[in-house]
């Protein structure tokens, strides 16, 4: 060992500096700004001034006018907070800008009321940073379905896939049979399924379409004989109006709609007829078409501009908000590096401050990764999963039940740890 690499303790008192370390500290919530501060011993109200002002946020603010976006950038640099908007901005030579608003929750909180006194929409736009704000922080939701309501966020829910089909990527020609199908949904659930989601048409890319009597033939029997036998919320995975409304009446508590309501005219009526909770998925396109054009110019912002509107639409057809659950749509219509964007950056839909439902579970983006057949991706899902939990996903939509409840386990012992931080 080289003279230079051994360490003399004495050197640790004739140099003092080298004592000292010098830490990146996250935080990313009032509380965890409190118990920081009082680990170093910081007076009581010292804590109570300063709590708050240990919080950063960044919001990302779309399609302003020239007006909006040159008020909003003068009034975060007067609170000390920092603004990024288009060059174009202060001399409108743009319609439209982007802005990137940075700084402590305090600060965002001064502007949000600056904004109350300000022309040009401004004051609704005040309004919609302060929800933003406050749905980064909701911990929990409440869903009611009609036998049980699902609370979110105490912990992560398994949703178990059962797909009565002959052509779905993973499972497909498993299930057919209904005493099958039945006996898979009862070992899902003593493997620790929360949600059982029966769908009867494969979403896998380029498939066709079934017709509406083969759907409801594959999927109301099963539906009816486990609502019949169990106390777990069942999920339709339909894009069909028909098939939702037979589902319901057979015992189905959720609708699960990959087409968030673009392909039946009918679906929003029997949906908010039944006051069903929802699950919206982004997808470009058609199963058949969604591979074709996976070309964006911004992912994260098409992505997030389509729930927008298709949360608006539910909502305006007599959705109740609190129904709405929201999908980013791994593997419909993306790249496998578009798919690893997604759960990398989750967290953004955290925004909308609805519960967030991710599908990763065998998906050809971490075979590609891998490069891994579909019956060898058990590990690859298990880290997608882990991720995902880590990043904001309260529901998991998966294969192996059994499997991945273990890791669904662990991973939210690790975020409910009272030093967790990401």
């Amino acid at each position: 060992m080289y003279k230079s690499q051994i360490l003399n303790p004495k050197s640790l008192i004739q140099n003092p500096q080298s004592k000292i370390s010098i830490r990146y500290l996250p935080i990313i919530s009032e509380t965890e700004s409190k118990i920081e501060m009082e680990k170093i011993g910081v007076d009581p109200v010292g804590i109570s001034l300063m709590s708050n002002k240990l919080l950063h946020l960044n919001l990302k603010i779309e399609n302003l006018t020239p007006p909006q976006a040159n008020i909003l950038k003068q009034e975060f640099l007067s609170v000390g907070g920092e603004a990024a908007v288009p060059r174009g901005v202060i001399t409108c030579d743009i319609d439209n800008a982007d802005a990137i608003l940075s700084g402590t929750e305090k600060q965002f909180r001064h502007v949000i009321e600056k904004l109350n006194i300000q022309p040009f929409g401004l004051e609704e736009i005040g309004n919609r940073i302060k929800n933003v704000i406050d749905n980064i922080h909701k911990k929990e939701f409440m869903l009611k379905c009609k036998n049980k309501d699902i609370v979110f966020g105490r912990k992560t829910l398994v949703m178990g896939v059962l797909n009565i089909t002959p052509d779905s990527f993973s499972d497909g020609g498993l299930y057919i049979k209904k005493e099958d199908a039945v006996k898979r949904a009862m070992e899902m659930i003593d493997d620790g399924a929360d949600i059982i989601d029966i769908g009867g048409e494969s979403s896998r890319p380029g498939s066709k379409p079934v017709s509406l009597k083969d759907e409801l033939d594959r999927v109301v029997p099963v539906i009816k004989e486990i609502a019949r036998n169990i106390d777990v919320p069942i999920s339709i995975d339909t894009t069909k109006a028909e098939v939702a409304r037979h589902a319901i009446e057979n015992g189905a508590d959720i609708v699960n709609d990959i087409s968030a309501f673009r392909f039946d005219k009918d679906m929003t009526a029997v949906c908010a007829k039944h006051d069903m909770p929802v699950i919206l998925m982004h997808m470009r396109g058609t199963p058949q078409t969604m591979q074709d054009n996976l070309r964006y110019d911004d992912l994260m912002s098409e992505i997030f501009c389509y729930l927008l509107e298709r949360i608006a639409f539910a909502k305006d057809a007599g959705i109740k908000p609190e129904k709405i659950m929201i999908d980013p749509g791994i593997g419909f219509g993306k790249s496998a590096e578009d798919n690893l964007k997604i759960i990398n950056r989750l967290e953004e839909f955290k925004g909308f401050g609805l519960p967030i439902v991710i599908g990763t579970s065998k998906k050809s983006f971490i075979g590609k990764t891998l490069n891994l057949d579909v019956d060898d991706r058990l590990e690859g899902t298990a880290a997608t999963v882990a991720v995902s939990i880590l990043k904001g996903a309260n529901i998991i939509r998966v294969h192996d039940v059994k499997e991945m409840k273990r890791v669904v386990d662990m991973a939210d012992a690790i975020r409910n740890s009272s030093e967790f931080r990401i």
